[in-house]
């Protein structure tokens, strides 16, 4: 046998190929160490503001990574990764490396401001809140600061402060619509009536056709008291967008408020026609066939409306009031119970329960209703009653009084 033969059969036929392994396995290494040589080298701020400056932003945030690794209480090195993050649209990578540069660097200049950005573009409104708070305290006269703080504001349904940051920019922008329909829309949900009036006024000034404006104004007149100048505003914008669902029903409830119930009957069936499933209106229609005394007609109505909505009180006093009618007891109880549910605080519901048990002849609950009907009324009566006017105490009264 051969010299050659032997050797093959003394290490195998695969040990070639276990060179070959070991080759690559030592080239990636080799790779790997001289990759982690060149990053280390790179690694310096000049080298990543360059990168950055070239729109190479993938290679400046693993630049800034490493920059950041190498000196872990560099607060700017965090704060330019998060800019470089941002700038990528990584909000979420973006704020943890502002709260560490934050956290380091409580007083570094413009981070406050960032952060806020890369919260409010992920519509975290009520995170966004506190940085843009703390970048205006830094600088007061900042207008970004005040405008995106206002917003955040908006956007996290905290009204009377978005007008308190949102007023003093519009007065002195009177061209930015944007800013002004936030603010008149704040003003409104803060029940501002007077500010959102001035503000929709303005707003109609510029664009006189805009249906959703002329809602918007109505809502603040009707805030006002003044529902006659409200449905005409309402009626604009009906005439500016006839068939946009729920201003006919927006219409209609102003009239049944002033209790017109043909106009309010024609408005509520016309947003019908455009949205069948429209709740309210299948609701407050069904409420004017029971106040005309058509029981019979309100009945499907208000069946449909809470079988489309669970939170329309007046559909289950309603329908409660027909099922009484009715002598059907238990259901009547039922839908008379969701609408306390919906307020606990109205008397009128436990009144109608109470007539509903004594039906029913449970006299115990029918008891326990009436006494809590009577005491929720007379709470009403004294936060309605101005101090002054109120009786005086039982102590104070004679004693033939007391006794009654």
């Amino acid at each position: 046998m051969s010299q050659q033969l032997q050797r093959e059969r003394q290490v195998g036929p695969f040990r070639p190929a276990r060179r070959a392994a070991g080759a690559i396995v030592r080239l990636l290494v080799f790779a790997t160490f001289w990759t982690q040589l060149s990053t280390a080298q790179a690694a310096t701020p000049a080298a990543a503001i360059a990168l950055e400056q070239q729109g190479k932003l993938a290679e400046a945030t693993d630049a800034w990574r490493a920059v950041a690794k190498q000196n872990p209480r560099d607060a700017r090195a965090f704060a330019s990764l998060g800019v470089v993050l941002s700038k990528q649209e990584k909000y979420s990578d973006a704020v943890s490396a502002y709260r560490k540069a934050l956290a380091l660097n409580p007083k570094l200049p413009g981070i406050q401001l960032n952060l806020g950005l890369a919260e409010f573009k992920q519509g975290h409104f009520e995170e966004a809140i506190s940085p843009f708070r703390a970048a205006l305290v830094q600088d007061p006269e900042s207008a970004q600061a005040r405008t995106l703080l206002g917003f955040s504001c908006y956007g996290a349904k905290r009204f009377s402060e978005a007008v308190q940051y949102l007023e003093p920019l519009a007065k002195l922008d009177p061209e930015n619509a944007e800013l002004h329909q936030t603010l008149a829309q704040s003003c409104l949900s803060a029940k501002k009536y007077d500010c959102a009036q001035n503000e929709f006024r303005l707003l109609l000034e510029k664009n006189p056709d805009s249906a959703a404006t002329h809602l918007l104004m109505g809502q603040a007149l009707d805030g006002l008291g003044k529902t006659d100048e409200a449905i005409v505003e309402f009626q604009a914008a009906a005439k500016a967008a006839p068939q946009e669902p729920n201003i006919h029903f927006g219409l209609g409830f102003l009239y049944w408020k002033l209790h017109q119930y043909d106009d309010a009957k024609r408005e509520f069936t016309n947003e019908l026609a455009i949205d069948p499933s429209n709740a309210q209106a299948l609701a407050y229609l069904g409420d004017i066939e029971l106040k005309n005394g058509n029981a019979d007609s309100a009945l499907p109505l208000l069946k449909k409306a809470t079988q489309l909505s669970k939170d329309l009180r007046i559909a289950y006093v309603d329908l409660g009031m027909v099922l009484t009618q009715q002598k059907q007891y238990d259901e009547a109880l039922s839908a008379l119970r969701r609408a306390a549910e919906l307020d606990p605080t109205a008397s009128d519901v436990h009144y109608r329960l109470a007539r509903v048990h004594q039906a029913m002849g449970n006299k115990a609950e029918a008891d326990k209703e009436f006494a809590k009907a009577r005491e929720l009324h007379a709470k009403s009566d004294e936060a309605s009653t101005p101090k002054s006017a109120r009786p005086p105490a039982a102590q104070d009264q004679p004693e033939n009084e007391k006794n009654q």
